[in-house]
This record gives C-alpha cells, structure tokens and sequence, in this order.
C-alpha cells in the first residue's frame, strides 16, 4: 500500500545542542520555515515536517536544544522524554562543528540510547573558517556511529545526510550499543580507552559523577585525537570583536548606542510610510461613505462602522506597522548576527543581582517591538520563577505602539524650538531616557518580585555565546515582516475592531445632553488631577487596552467633541489643541511616564494568559505597570509642582 504523508514510512528525531542548526537543518529537509536564530534556546517547541527520499517518506521532529541527559528546564525535559519513548527509527544528532567539545559528551551520552544514530556536524563552514580541522572517518569509528559534515544554510552536506539516515533506518549502520548499556561491561570498555583506572570501581557506576567521569574523559580523548586547530585570522577577528561588545566598560556603551542607532532609523524611516498609509485609508474612508451613502446605508450604521471599526483600524495599522516594519527586521539582523546574545551577558550580571537573569535582557529588547512577542519569548528562561519575573516585568520596556505618543510628547513640549534635524537627534536622546528608565523600573521590580514569587531564586545555568555570523539580509528581513510585523499587526487589528465600534458608541450616545464618554470623563477627572493629567487623558488609557496606537487619538476625540477618532495632525496642530485644553510641560511629563508604566495592551494579556496558564499572574502583569505608574505620576507631579 502506498504511503502517505500521515502514515510515513520512518520517523527520523533531531537532537542536540541548543544552537547548533537543529531548526535550519529542519527547515532544509523539510522545506519548513520554521524560525531560526543566532543565539541558544531559540527552539521551544516540537516541530514536525516530511520529506520523501528513495520513493519512501520520513516524518522527522525537530526537538528543542538539550545540554544532556540530565534537564533543567521544561523544554529540555520534553525533549529528554521523547528521546527515551524511543518511538523513532533514526536518531539524528545534530552538532555544531565549529563548537564540538561542548557537543561530545551529548553526542556520547545520546549514541547509548539506540543503535541506529547518526551524528550531524553543522556549520562546518565556520568549523573550517575558525580553523578547526576535524577527521570525522576516525571519530566515527571511536563513537561506532556514521558522522556527516554539512552546512545546513547553504545546502551542503544534506544529500549525503538523507542518505546516511535511509542506510540508518534500513539497518546497514546499525551498531551493537548492548555493551555501553551493560555497566560492567561499559567499565571494560573504558578501562580499554583510558588504561588502568584502579581509582574508579565499575559497581560505582550508577551515581551520577562517575557518569560524569566517564563521558568527559571519553569526549576528551576523542577530541584530541580527531580535532586538530590551526592558526585562523577569522577567529583573531572575533576575539577582538568580543573585546569590545563583551567587555565590562564597552559592552553596556555599545549596546546602549546600538539601541539608540536603531531608535533614530525607527524614528526618521517610519514618517513617510506612516503619512502615506494615512493618506490612502483617509482615500479609502471616503470611498466607503460614498458607497454607503449609495446603498442606502443608515448613518448609524455607517457612523459605526467607518467611523468606528474602520477609523480605529486605520490609526492602529497606520501608526504602529512602519515602525515594527523597521524595528523588528533590524533587530532580526542583530540576532542573526550574534548580537543579541552578547547584549544578554552585558547584562547577565546586573539582572542576577535583580533576581533574574541575562536572557531577560533579550526579551525586554524583543518587547521594544511588541510587548506580546516579548512575554512570549520568554521561554527562552529556563528558571521557571525567572521566566515569570521576565513575563511580569516586559510591559516596562515601550513598545512601537507607545513610540508615536512618546515622540509626540517629547517633540511639542521639549525640542519643537529646535531645527528638525537637530530635533530628531534629541527627541532620540529623551527617548533613550525614557527607556533606559523602564529598563531600570524593571530591574528595581524584578529585585522585588525574587522575594515574593515562589520558586529558586538563581537560575544555575550558563550562557553561551555564539559565533558571529554574516547575516542572510534578505531573508531575515522578509521573515521578520512575515513572522514579527504583520502577526503582530494582524493581532492588534483584531481586537482593535471590536474596541472602535465601542469607542464610537461611547463617543455617540447621548443621555440629556452628554455622552456616555463624556460621562466617563467627568467621573475620572478627579483621579487624573492628582496624577497631573485629567479625565480625557485616563479615559482614552482605558479605551486604548487593545492597541496603544490609539490613545492619543481618543484623547483628541474627546477634547474636539468630534465623536470620532482623530488624527493627530501636525505636531503644531497637535500642540494647539492640547494647550487649550490646559496641558503644560507638567502634563506632557506625567504623560509621558504612564505611557511608559500603565498596563498591558490587551493583545499582551492575552498573550501572558496564554505563556503562563495563570489568570492570577496576568492579573499581577496588569496591575504591576499600571501602579508603578500612578505613583510615579503623583510623585511628579507634586515636585514639579513644588519647583
């Protein structure tokens, strides 16, 4: 009976090293696009994809990136337990070549659980470039398992690796292991390698550090008799690199003006695309109104849907796509690179004095963009209690969505004097500021929160540095705008709908002679007194939880009367009609802190619902920024007062 792509013929299973290429040499397999990165732990989650070779079809799973056989983390022990259900025919495992000390003891600590392995050494190009020169017929044959060479992002070596794989499955490399299960026979066995061991009894093998004993020792021989290193002037180049990004008085520097340098691009790229999508939904706006008006349409109806659901969209799409377009591929670039990972250890040690750890870093950065992509890359930690920290404390870092108000602030009331160029160049600057105060607030809540959350307080684990690479431009940045920006977008979109047709409910119906948002103003007045802002202001925070683009266009709505979203206009526009209605340097400065710390969009709550499993720690996530932020906003608002 033919097969089928669900009834395949052999089921092959990657392991290995977290960053060793598992997902790029699944993604080459399989024509998958699963999303790669330069840096440990991007894997997650299981993936599974086919391929045909020879007329016959393989299911093979892309499992996330283990240490060894003893986990730590939730991920790692997933993929432990599969590897032991040994429900597969092949067991694949996947090496970085141009690292492979780090990767022996797993490779020789996985060739013991089946006979039918093959070991994959990735990124052999680099393994060369760094001068490493590996005789893999020698150590296959010291390991008693086939060892194929590839680079899985150019194509090479994966004919050969399928090939390996069908010979595997088919029996013809299958290997005794019933030795290296047996510890008596195992001790024998390293006895032969290693030479008189009189210290080590073969009855100790069962606790864990003989075990340990053993496959170091092994690993290391093998090394040193299969691996021979020669002078390389690329790996003289990546020494001196890290000996400025990794060090501990330029490393935080040229991270913080790699961030700054991105800001500034963010900034000055996304003002045209922004203006001109603005144009053509203002174009569409009024082709949807003539239409309706030539069917007939009811103006509540009409008032509803293109004022309301219509409007809303158009100002979340408008203002938060071009930035994410630039930021999320940007960033992107420094990950395929190498970046990322080196900012994280830049910051390893200030976030373990905090309670966390330098993976919070990576996602805090990730939250720049979307504070949702931030909390869901959080599974990187493995520290269960770190993991909720990084989750609970994301929402400090501003996302793009907050950008456009942050800017707005900072340009009408603090650099609108100055000529536009120097204008952008400080607006950079006070936005720099402002983020490294939330970088601050979330440090100073994270110190809180390792005392109060339950769980270890220190994560164990190390961090790994990977190699530099030369970025694939093109496709990094096409898969972020697939996979980053317009998911993203697409969420936001999703719930802003429903949040328009409210607003414009709100905005229009009337009892006497106010609306219900007029209402809703007065009775928040008070309270936005005492933060330095007014009712208008914390009722459009309220109205905008589902996407933050549209804050400050409801604040507008509801200081014209207009009963509508509104666009900002120019920023002298916008100037005008926030000093009539009694704004002051005082209120732009209290703005701008509850833009930075007020609580998650609702996209973000969603997604930290979903991370955690826990309603009680979305509620913590949501209420955490939110009273950061209004005591902030008192604080203020009282010393300016004062002074």
């Amino acid at each position: 009976m033919k097969s089928t792509v669900k009834d395949p013929t052999y089921r092959v299973v990657l392991a290995g090293n977290p960053n060793a290429g598992k997902s790029t040499i699944f993604n080459a397999l399989t024509g998958s696009k699963q999303h790669t990165g330069n840096w440990a732990g991007k894997t997650v989650d299981t993936a599974t994809g086919y391929y045909c070779y020879n007329e016959k079809k393989y299911s093979i799973t892309d499992l996330p990136g283990i240490y060894g056989t003893d986990p730590d983390s939730p991920d790692e022990r997933s993929a432990c337990e599969e590897i032991e259900k040994n429900r597969y025919d092949c067991l694949c495992i996947v090496a970085d070549a141009s690292a492979l000390r780090k990767s022996l003891v797993l490779i020789l600590q996985l060739t013991e659980k089946t006979g039918n392995t093959v070991i994959c050494l990735n990124l052999w190009d680099e393994a060369k470039k760094r001068g490493l020169m590996i005789d893999t017929e020698k150590m296959s044959a010291m390991i008693g398992a086939p060892v194929v060479p590839t680079t899985a992002r150019s194509g090479k070596g994966l004919a050969r690796l399928k090939k390996t794989i069908s010979e595997t499955v088919s029996g013809k490399n299958k290997k005794d292991c019933t030795a290296q299960n047996d510890p008596d026979k195992i001790a024998e066995l390293h006895r032969e390698t290693f030479g008189s061991s009189d210290n080590i009894k073969a009855s100790a093998y069962n606790d864990k550090e003989y075990k340990a004993f053993l496959y170091n020792n092994r690993s290391n021989t093998i090394y040193e008799s299969c691996v021979r290193q020669i002078d390389s002037p690329y790996r003289k180049k990546e020494k001196a690199a890290d000996r400025i990004f990794t060090s501990s008085k330029t490393g935080i520097p040229c991270m913080l003006l790699l961030i700054a340098l991105i800001f500034y691009i963010t900034i000055i790229g996304a003002n045209y695309p922004s203006g001109l999508l603005g144009d053509i939904f203002a174009y569409g706006e009024k082709a949807l109104i003539n239409v309706a008006a030539y069917c007939g349409i009811s103006p509540v109806l009409r008032g509803l849907f293109i004022d309301g659901v219509y409007k809303t969209i158009a100002n979340v799409i408008s203002v938060m796509l071009p930035p994410m377009a630039i930021f999320f591929p940007l960033f992107a670039l420094l990950e395929e690179v190498g970046y990322l990972p080196r900012a994280a250890f830049n910051l390893d040690g200030i976030y373990r004095r905090c309670g966390g750890c330098g993976r919070q870093g990576i996602t805090m950065l990730m939250g720049f963009g979307c504070n949702a992509c931030g909390v869901s890359g959080c599974r990187i930690i493995a520290n269960k209690k770190q993991r909720n920290i990084a989750i609970l404390t994301n929402n400090f870092a501003p996302c793009n969505g907050r950008f456009p108000t942050l800017i707005a602030m900072t340009g009408i009331f603090f650099t609108g004097a100055f000529p536009q160029f120097l204008s952008t160049a400080i607006s950079t600057g006070l936005l720099m500021i402002i983020i490294i105060t939330g970088i601050i607030m979330s440090m100073l809540v994270s110190f809180i929160l390792s005392y109060l959350l339950p769980g270890e307080k220190e994560d164990t684990g190390f961090m790994e540095l990977p190699h530099y690479r030369k970025p694939r431009i093109l496709k990094t940045i096409v898969d972020s705008l697939k996979e980053k920006t317009l998911s993203s977008a697409a969420r936001a979109v999703t719930v802003a709908a429903p949040a328009g047709a409210l607003i414009w409910i709100l905005a229009n119906v009337n009892i006497g002679d106010k609306t219900l948002l007029s209402f809703i103003t007065q009775f928040l007045d008070p309270a936005g007194k005492i933060m330095g802002l007014d009712g208008a202001i914390i009722t459009g925070f309220i109205l905008g939880l589902p996407a933050n683009e549209i804050v400050l266009p409801i604040i507008l709505m509801i200081y014209l009367g207009s009963g509508t979203m509104t666009e900002t206009g120019s920023l002298v526009q916008l100037h005008d009609i926030l000093t009539a209605n009694g704004w002051t340097v005082r209120t732009a400065v209290c703005m701008i802190i509850f833009t930075l710390m007020h609580f998650p969009c609702s996209t973000a709550c969603l997604t930290i619902k979903k991370e955690t499993g826990s309603l009680k720690l979305t509620a913590i996530a949501f209420l955490i920024p939110t009273i950061c932020g209004i005591i902030c906003c008192i604080a203020a608002n009282i010393l300016i007062s004062i002074f």
